[in-house]
This record gives structure tokens, sequence and C-alpha cells, in this order.
């Protein structure tokens, strides 16, 4: 029975249901790979294969309520701008994490999920055990067959690419002057930076000239002498006159190439200080509410005449037009680019804008809670008017005189005593007193703040641009006048010369 069961059981050799675990004769290939089925895994798919893999997610889903998004956790730096390095953070933790199908140029795949507020989850995947191998795209970064790099060569061409140039503000002044006597007084405008980079300052009595390229200090004129103190200056375009505004109603026109007082304009009952060129018509604002247009070119007649100095005989011009819609001290003015309009400022809360040819304002903004002398307007876009309040208003806004339309506001924490546009970007630069009395540098139109400068213990209530558009100068209630360097000039297109434009160089 056992020998007859045994033989049911196994049978014979031939018959056997089992099959003897034999070696073939030829060695199957895969791809021509050798004698072993080895999976070819590449460094970018690694993660992948093991059967994990990383995707976006819209971030308002369950899964991804715990997680942060990009814009949680983007670093930035102390003044507020963003981290240059986290952009290529966030593109190399892309690159590794996700699948080759949503890998973008540059993380640009990163950036655009940041934007939609998605962030990076994981999840599973049925492709563990692929024995494909990978093919290299020929536009794909290649690294040394032999790098231990433990990143993929994606990234490493990321690492590689050019870096976006990150723009420097110095944080220090690269000059400081005294200013002995400077006025702590929000209604002045007591510095002016002119056309042949000289600067003039108000000191007390006093009119002081800087001149940048020597750093020559000269007296301009002294008013002791006549009971009297500066209360603003302007410089005319061509950078040969001074105008000189005083506390006892006057306006007097000094020639820097002489120092000779050649003018001397009454009709105010006020201290004068605003004053604004515009070719040969001089504009002045005082505290008797008014604003008076004097042309520098008109022969005395009226109220004006001739009177006889130590120095000469100089002309008394009359005003040629007197404008009277301001119910508090006139504290700033500026014209627009295209001589047109004026822009007057006041303790009256009121931003008023002029034309030449009338007497009653064009534009009346009553928006502003505090009394408005920081007045800019745009040298880029036509018609655009910037504004900032005083300490009850704090608020910077932005005008289209063009349709009378308020087009953006951006409180800033403190009293605005200054704007000013740069003239080669479009950004610009606003001072302020109380309470932070800081020095801030705007990007036009997203209002982002891109630098902020420290420096003074008082109040920053003045503020001229150089000739050049690059530097600035502050002046404040601690007597010191500090310089600074925020904007940078514009690079001009390089022309390509063509072989085919032979008379291109001929006049």
């Amino acid at each position: 029975m056992e020998s007859e069961f045994e033989k049911r059981l196994f049978g014979s050799p031939r018959n056997s249901p089992i099959k003897a675990l034999t070696s073939p004769s030829t060695t199957p290939l895969k791809d021509g790979y050798g004698d072993r089925f080895v999976s070819m895994r590449s460094p970018r798919t690694a993660v992948a294969r093991r059967g994990i893999t990383f995707g976006w997610q819209d971030a308002s889903s369950n899964a991804a309520a715990a997680v942060p998004t990009a814009a949680q956790s983007t670093a930035s730096n102390k003044d507020g701008s963003e981290n240059p390095s986290m952009e290529t953070y966030k593109a190399l933790l892309n690159q590794e994490l996700s699948d080759a199908a949503n890998i973008g140029t540059n993380g640009g795949v990163v950036r655009e999920a940041a934007s939609n507020n998605r962030v990076l989850m994981a999840r599973e995947t049925s492709s563990m055990f692929a024995f494909r191998s990978h093919r290299q795209s020929p536009h794909e970064y290649k690294s040394a067959p032999y790098m231990l790099s433990p990143i993929s060569d994606e990234s490493q061409r990321i690492l590689s690419s050019p870096k976006r140039q990150v723009r420097k503000i110095p944080k220090l002044p690269y000059k400081v002057l005294d200013a002995p006597d400077l006025l702590d007084d929000f209604y002045l405008n007591l510095v002016d930076w002119s056309s042949r980079n000289t600067l003039s300052v108000g000191l007390g009595c006093c009119v002081y000239l800087w001149n940048a390229y020597t750093c020559q200090v000269t007296r301009l004129c002294d008013l002791s002498a006549e009971s009297d103190s500066v209360s603003s200056v302007a410089w005319s375009e061509k950078g040969d006159l001074v105008a000189v505004g005083t506390h006892r109603c006057q306006v007097q026109i000094w020639d820097v190439n002489t120092t000779e007082k050649v003018r001397v304009l009454d009709g105010h009952s006020g201290r004068v200080g605003a004053l604004a060129w515009n070719g040969d018509l001089l504009a002045s604002g005082s505290r008797d509410r008014t604003i008076r247009l004097w042309d520098y070119r008109r022969p005395c007649g009226g109220s004006g005449g001739s009177t006889s100095v130590s120095g000469g005989t100089f002309t008394r011009p009359s005003s040629n037009q007197r404008l009277t819609n301001h119910r508090q001290e006139v504290c700033g003015l500026k014209w627009s680019p295209d001589r047109q309009h004026l822009a007057s400022g006041g303790n009256d809360n009121k931003l008023l804008v002029w034309s030449t040819h009338s007497t009653q304002p064009l534009l009346t903004y009553n928006d502003h809670a505090a009394a408005v002398k920081a007045i800019a307007w745009s040298p880029h876009q036509h018609g655009l008017l910037a504004s900032g309040g005083g300490t009850a208003d704090r608020c910077i806004r932005f005008w289209n005189t063009l349709t009378s339309q308020p087009l953006s506001c951006i409180d800033t924490g403190s009293q605005v005593c200054n704007i000013a546009w740069s003239k080669h970007s479009n950004e610009l630069v606003t001072t302020h007193g109380y309470s932070q009395n800081q020095i801030l540098l705007w990007k036009y139109p997203a209002l982002t703040q891109i630098g902020k400068l420290t420096g003074h213990s008082c109040r920053v209530l003045y503020l001229s641009v150089s000739p050049d558009g690059e530097s600035i100068v502050t002046g404040a209630g601690d007597e010191t006048l500090r310089f600074w360097h925020v904007f940078s000039k514009a690079k001009q297109a390089k022309t390509a010369h063509s072989q085919l434009g032979l008379f291109a160089g001929v006049r």
C-alpha cells in the first residue's frame, strides 16, 4: 500500500506535477542591461518609485488646513522686504519633491501655486516597481557622472542660473553737515538744491550756500540789519537766482553770481513760508492765507517802483495775480511738469490745484485731516499728484488731476513732512515727523515700502533732491543736514550698430 501510494502521489519523474528548478539555458535580457533585472531610478524620481509623490493641493481643503501657506511661511528682512533667498529655496523644494510633469523653469510652479493659495501635500502612487529607464531631455542640465551632490541635476541647473539683482539702499548717510539755527517749524521751507549742484539753507537771519563740487560754504545774505529772519528759500530753474521769503512779509531775489539783491517783492501781510519757480514766474504762499504770482520780467507798475540801495538799484515789480481760497496759512507750493498748473496745500487741510489762467481753483480736495505741506507732481505720469498730511492725518494720497478722481491712499503711521519723486524710476521718497522721524522709500503704484532710513533725532522737516536725481538731502530740528543715496539712474539702452546703417552716424 505504501509503495502504490507513493507512486500515485509522486508519479514518475516525467509525469510529476512539480517541475524541477533549473537555470535557463540563456539569460533573459532587458534592454541590453546584462543578466539582472535592475530598476533604473534617477535621483529625481527616487521618492516617486517608493510609492510617495508630492503635489499641489488647495489650502482650503481639510488635508491642507494644518499646513501653512507659502505666503505665511515666507521669511522677510527687518525692513519688511522679502528675503531673496526664499525664492531659490522654494524653487529647489518644488524641484526635489514634485513630479517631473509639474516642474517649471526656475521655480515657476512654486510661485504660481503660492499666488493661488496652494500647498504641497503627499499622495500615494502605484508605480513602485517600474523597470523603465529615465529618458533625459536634451535641454536638461547634465552634471558630472561621478558627482556626489545630493540634489538632482535640475536643481543644480536652478542654482547655476543667473540670480536676480537685488537693489541695495545704503542705510547710512554719506555726508552729514551741521546746520545751527535750523528752525524746527513744520510750515517753513528752508532747504533747496539748485540745478548747478549748490545747496541753499536758511539759518536764522542768514542764507548760506554749499557747493557740492568743492564743499565750499559762502554766506549769501544777512537780514539781521533789517531785524528780519529767513522763512523760505527757492532756486530758480537756471540756478543763478535765489528767492528768499522772510518773516517780515517780503520776498527777496538774490543773484548768486554777484551776491546782490536784485528784487524785493512786497504785498504779503504775513510771513512767506512757501516759494516755487516756474520759469520767470514766482509763486509765494504766506501766513496771510494768500498766494501771489510774480513775473520776474514784468516792468514795475502799480505798487511797483525802484529803490536805491548800497549795492545798486533794484525794481519792485507788482503782483500779477492774487489767489485767496485758502482759509489758513499756505505751507506747500509745487508747479506741474507741464508748467500749466500749481498745487497748493495749507493748514486748512485743503489741497488746491490752480491754473495760470484763472484766479479760482480748478480742483479742491478736502480728504486730508491735517495740514498739507508735502506735495509732489509725478514726472512719469501726466496729471498724477501726490500729497501728504500732518500729524492727525499721516496719509499719502494720490490724485488724478485730469479726471479729478482720487487714486489710492496709504497710512504711513507718522506725520508726512515732504514728498519727492525719483526722476529715473516710478519711486518716491517721503520724510516724516511725529513720531518716528524716518525717511521712507516707496514703489508706485504698488505702494510697497522698499527702504527705510533713520538717523535724525527730530522731525525730518526739509527735503530736496540733487540735480542728478540720485541723492537727497534732509534737514531736521536736530540742526543737521544729512545726504543719502536713495535713487539709481535709469540704465540707458544700448543701440545696436548695424553694418547696413552706413550713414547712421553722419550728420
